[in-house]
């Protein structure tokens, strides 16, 4: 599933080509991604002008002159792609395609179907947001954020990452390699982590979304940003998905944990 640097790059792809153009017509050729039905999301979008691509958790944001947001998650193997003027309009998996005045169109493209298109006013934006945790690059979340939120939690620590209430747009992948910097074992229980690993962590977790950004994210499968660009971090991953490959920093053999029905990657000589 896309994760929070994929979901921002993304955001950073569309904007330019999306930013103060107008929605002259919205196709719908899979209904079941559009939450409120096809005829509602195309009568709330029929004449719309895009005033701001932005990002929230996993949520890919698009106001509108209205103050109407069209949101957008990926689910598992969603894509958000502009598709310039001249080029053929549908993609493979294609599910819903916004025309734009002037040419080119913004296609939604979902080979499996988990991910989906709605349109919110402010007010119900405002109540999904309440449900989502801080930002983790945000800069004024702090260490002191972490430790107070992690202080009453007896989850597994790496559990506790996915939780999007908690921290939002942390998803298996850098919540592994986050640990991994920390030196934390990702079964370890939340509040059981001292001041210097929750230090550990929450500069771990920065740097890790942060360089993942830089590289346009991870592609493991089917991730692609609004370009259609596949991300460059995964040369870069030190534990995820490396089960039995040496270690980047002390060689020994990766381990794969399985609890809370997901797996999880760990060093056993630098988490401990």
């Amino acid at each position: 599933m896309p994760e929070l640097p994929e979901v921002e790059t993304v955001v950073r792809t569309l904007r330019a080509p999306l930013v103060g153009r107008t929605i002259s017509r919205t196709q719908v050729r899979r209904p079941d991604v559009v939450s409120g039905g096809a005829r509602r999301l195309a009568r709330s979008l029929h004449g719309r002008r895009i005033e701001l691509v932005s990002r929230r958790a996993k949520n890919i944001l698009v106001t509108l002159d209205d103050a109407r947001l069209l949101r957008v998650h990926l689910g598992m193997t969603g894509k958000l792609l502009f598709v310039p003027r001249g080029a053929r309009g549908w993609t493979p998996h294609a599910c819903v395609r916004l025309r734009l005045e002037g040419g080119g169109s913004l296609v939604y493209d979902d080979v499996r179907r988990f991910g989906g298109l709605e349109v919110l006013d402010p007010a119900q934006w405002r109540e999904r947001e309440r449900r989502l945790g801080p930002e983790p690059l945000d800069p004024a979340y702090g260490p002191g954020d972490l430790r107070a939120a992690l202080r009453s939690s007896r989850s597994p620590i790496r559990s506790w990452l996915l939780d999007g209430r908690r921290v939002a747009g942390v998803g298996n992948i850098y919540a592994n390699e986050a640990l991994f910097l920390a030196g934390v074992v990702p079964t370890r229980p939340a509040r059981s982590l001292s001041d210097d690993e929750v230090a550990a962590l929450h500069a771990g977790l920065r740097s890790t979304l942060s360089r993942a950004v830089e590289l346009g994210g991870t592609t493991l499968r089917d991730y692609v940003d609004g370009d259609g660009n596949r991300g460059r971090f995964a040369e870069n991953l030190s534990v995820y998905g490396r089960e039995g490959l040496p270690c980047p920093t002390c060689g020994r053999a990766v381990e794969r944990l399985v609890f809370g029905g997901r797996s999880a990657f760990a060093c056993p000589g630098c988490q401990r």
